[in-house]
C-alpha cells in the first residue's frame, strides 16, 4: 500500500509524488496552459524562516495529511497565536509547493475579491483615449489568491484564507462550488468575441516577488487541474454553516506546552535565550492567561537580547509584553 504520509513536519524541501485523489475529486487535465512552471523554487530564501522554525505539533499530522491526500479544505481553528496562519508556510516549504498565496479575509471580503479584480473604470478611460484601437480586456483583469490557485497545474498550489470568521456570513456558503467543484468563471471575459484572452494572476507574498506573471484564460472559465491545497483559519468567533463545515477537514490548535514553547523560542531566537527564558517560559505555559506565542517570543527577546538582564525592569517588560488578551 502506498504511503499516505506525505507531510511529516521535519522534512527539508521535496517535491513528493501525491497519491491519486479520491475518484470524486479528480479533474480532467487541461489541453494547454501553463502547469505549474512559473513558480520561483528558491527554498533557501528569507522567505521561508517561518517554515523552518514551526514546530508542527505531531497530534494534527493525520488531519493535514488527509486533507492533501484527499484534496479537502483543512479548516485550522484556535486561539490567536498558535500559528494557524504559519502552518500551511511549513507545509508548502516541505511538499514544494512553491510561495503561499494569500487572502487575508475581513468584513469586507466577497467571493469574487478572492476570485479577480475588473477595472472597468480604467478600461472605460483607456477606450475613450483610444477609440481606434480594440482594447485589450485582459489588461484590466487581475486574479486574486484564490482565482490564481484554482489555475490548472500539475502539482497544487499552497492557498491560505486567513480569518474566514471575520467575514461577511455568506461568504462561507458563497465558497461551497469553488471548494468543491474546483472552478469558476469570468462574466466579463465569456461576453468577449475572443475566447482565449491573457489576465495576470496575483503574486505571493514573498518579499521581492514582482515578477509579473500571465494566465491564459478559455472561454472565461478557470478550471483547477490539482486541487489547491488550501487552509482556512479561524479564531472560533463563531460558527460556520454544516454544509461548509463538510467539505473540510478540521483541526484545532491547542495553546503550547512547555517543551513545546521552548522548541519555539529556541528556533526563533537560539538556545542560549531559551535556557536563560526557562522561568518565563514555565510561567507564561501555566498562567492560564489568553495570551499569544508571538507575546512570549518578543518578551524573551527584548529582556535577554536587548537587556540582558533579570532585574526588576525585566521582570516589568516581561509583565508587560505578555498581558492577557482578553
Amino acid at each position: 500500500m502506498a504511503q499516505w504520509r506525505i507531510f511529516t513536519g521535519k522534512g527539508e524541501p521535496k517535491a513528493v509524488e501525491f497519491p491519486p485523489p479520491p475518484p470524486w475529486r479528480t479533474f480532467e487535465k487541461p489541453t494547454e496552459g501553463d502547469l505549474h512552471t512559473s513558480l520561483t523554487l528558491d527554498y533557501s530564501d528569507r522567505y521561508w524562516d517561518r517554515a523552518r522554525a514551526y514546530q508542527t505539533p505531531p497530534e494534527i499530522l493525520d488531519a493535514v495529511n488527509a486533507a492533501l491526500i484527499l484534496r479537502r479544505p483543512l479548516l485550522v481553528t484556535g486561539p490567536p497565536g498558535t500559528g494557524k496562519s504559519s502552518l500551511i508556510y511549513r507545509i508548502a516549504f516541505e511538499l514544494a509547493l512553491g510561495p503561499v498565496l494569500v487572502w487575508p479575509v475581513n468584513s469586507r471580503s466577497t467571493l469574487e475579491s478572492g476570485l479577480y479584480d475588473y477595472d472597468a473604470i480604467a478600461r472605460l478611460r483607456d477606450q475613450g483615449l483610444n477609440q481606434s484601437e480594440a482594447v485589450d480586456i485582459g489588461r484590466y483583469i487581475s486574479l486574486r489568491a484564490l482565482g490564481t490557485a484554482l489555475l490548472p497545474s500539475s502539482r497544487p498550489r499552497a492557498l491560505l484564507i486567513d480569518e474566514l470568521d471575520k467575514a461577511d456570513p455568506d461568504l462561507p456558503n458563497d465558497l461551497l462550488n469553488a471548494l468543491e467543484e474546483g472552478w469558476f468563471e469570468i462574466p466579463e471575459l465569456q461576453r468577449q468575441d475572443n475566447k482565449n484572452v491573457e489576465v495576470r494572476v496575483a503574486s505571493s507574498a514573498r518579499t521581492g516577488d514582482s515578477q509579473t506573471v500571465n494566465a491564459q484564460i478559455t472561454a472565461g472559465r478557470v478550471q483547477c487541474y490539482e486541487f489547491p491545497f488550501i487552509v482556512l483559519t479561524s479564531n472560533d468567533e463563531r460558527e460556520f454553516p454544516a454544509a461548509f463545515l463538510r467539505r473540510c477537514i478540521r483541526v484545532e490548535l491547542k495553546a503550547p506546552d512547555v517543551a513545546q514553547l521552548t522548541q519555539i523560542v529556541e528556533a526563533q531566537v537560539g538556545k542560549e535565550i531559551a535556557e536563560a527564558a526557562r522561568h518565563y517560559i514555565d510561567d507564561f505555559a501555566n498562567s492560564g492567561r489568553s495570551s499569544a506565542t508571538d507575546q512570549l517570543l518578543n518578551a524573551t527577546y527584548l529582556v535577554h537580547s536587548v537587556t540582558g538582564s533579570e532585574s526588576d525592569e525585566a521582570k516589568r517588560l516581561y509583565e508587560m509584553l505578555t498581558r492577557s488578551l482578553s
